[in-house]
């Protein structure tokens, strides 16, 4: 198994290729059936391994390998043509580029993608309300806020590489979106190396951005999630519970506190917090950030922020699945920075929530944490968040979680 992941054989586009990578396949069993056998006639010391059972089990073993990815790659292409499995995309660019692109596209027989419409900020006489049976749905604009909506999984773009200004301007509005990018490469002559396209079916895609944490590593992500929120439950129950008691004790209100953030993909999420503050005076907005001695926060409230142990409850929205243990933190839905929104403070801030926000982060472990009162502290927040997402892996998470509780100690900007 290891050995087919190393050649990308579990790869959705890969699963459900009948015929194309099979001799990949057979390549990898070859190698691992020969260190294996072998590594067994050298342990058993054998003067002469048996030959017939080695065959055997080198043929059977083949022939499994082959029958379960030829059904593999049925259900995946049932499912795709059951829309279970189908890629929602849009075309961005219309005209004759799109026109082709689209019947090339159709032509495909392993396609999988479902076009959904086309994205063109010129008028009609460029760029017509109907291209090959698809309608023009707007401008380019109004496809962010269409590709939130929809949960779209693709964008392609339909330009040449000489249009370079138009497409740069493109991709400064559509980079923030939590999905691939693809620039259609069928009708362009200059030509990269081969490892530089993506295909669908038999066209060549040249790829410029790629949704984060995607496929498999979404799946391994969610199990660590899962696994360690658990764990910590099962851990700090006893802090919990005294904290949720001495809540009640101090203060007149509900123990927890919810609060409207930002999500993946710009959602407006719930997410859940220890109450810090007298139950009159509470900010579900966020607007109105607490600062230093402020006369809002209760007195088990103040050491509780301090702790982050008010954070604690968000590990049950870990397990509900609006939160991942390790990514950048959810702000609440008007938070700002010196009377001026986080977007338009920092360009390219909605990138952020590219994945999933998270308990903890890259950015607070550094130091990015509590209140933001300047315009420098979100930039450098939202940088670290970036640089976090380019480079997520399941041991950087974990480097995260394990330098956490260490860095809490560090109180200055927790208030």
């Amino acid at each position: 198994m290891l050995a087919l992941q190393t050649a990308d054989t579990y790869s959705i586009p890969a699963l459900r290729s009948r015929i194309r990578l099979l001799p990949r396949i057979l390549g990898v069993w070859m190698g691992v059936f020969f260190v294996t056998a072998v590594t067994m006639v050298l342990v058993r010391n054998a003067g002469r391994p048996d030959v017939d059972a080695y065959g055997l089990w080198f043929g059977m073993s083949a022939i499994f390998l082959l029958a379960s990815r030829f059904l593999v790659a049925y259900g995946i292409r049932n499912w795709v043509r059951n829309g279970i499995m189908e890629r929602r995309a849009v075309i961005v660019g219309g005209g004759e580029p799109a026109k082709e692109l689209i019947r090339s596209l159709e032509m495909q027989p392993d396609n999988d993608i479902r076009i959904c419409g086309i994205f063109d900020d010129r008028g009609e006489k460029r760029s017509p309300i109907m291209v090959a049976g698809y309608p023009k749905l707007g401008t380019v604009a109004e496809l962010v806020e269409f590709a939130r909506l929809t949960r779209l999984d693709m964008l392609i773009i339909a330009l040449p590489l000489s249009a370079e200004a138009r497409i740069f301007q493109l991709l400064k509005k559509l980079w923030v979106l939590p999905l691939d990018i693809r620039l259609a490469a069928h009708a362009n002559r200059l030509r990269f190396r081969p490892r530089a396209y993506s295909h669908i079916g038999a066209i060549p895609m040249l790829d410029i951005f790629n949704k984060p944490i995607r496929d498999w590593d979404s799946v391994a992500k969610r199990c660590f999630d899962i696994f360690f929120a658990i764990f910590a439950l099962c851990l700090l129950w006893p802090i919990m519970l005294g904290t949720a008691i001495a809540i009640k004790a101090t203060s007149k209100g509900p123990v927890f506190f919810m609060q409207k953030r930002h999500g993946f993909n710009n959602e407006v999420i719930n997410v859940f917090k220890f109450r810090s503050m007298y139950a009159d005076q509470g900010d579900p907005t966020g607007r109105a950030a607490v600062t230093k001695g402020d006369a809002r926060v209760t007195p088990v409230g103040r050491f509780i922020r301090k702790t982050s142990i008010d954070e604690l409850p968000q590990l049950f929205n870990v397990l509900r699945g609006d939160l991942s243990l390790v990514g950048p933190r959810p702000h609440a839905v008007l938070a700002q920075a010196r009377d001026r929104a986080f977007g338009d403070v920092v360009e390219g801030y909605f990138a952020r929530h590219r994945v999933k926000p998270g308990v903890t982060g890259w950015a607070q472990i550094n130091g990015w944490r509590g209140e933001v009162d300047n315009d420098d502290k979100i930039k450098f927040r939202t940088a670290y968040d970036l640089y976090y997402i380019e480079n997520w892996s399941l041991w950087f998470d974990l480097k995260i979680l394990f330098l956490t509780p260490f860095r809490l100690f560090n109180t200055e900007n927790a208030y």
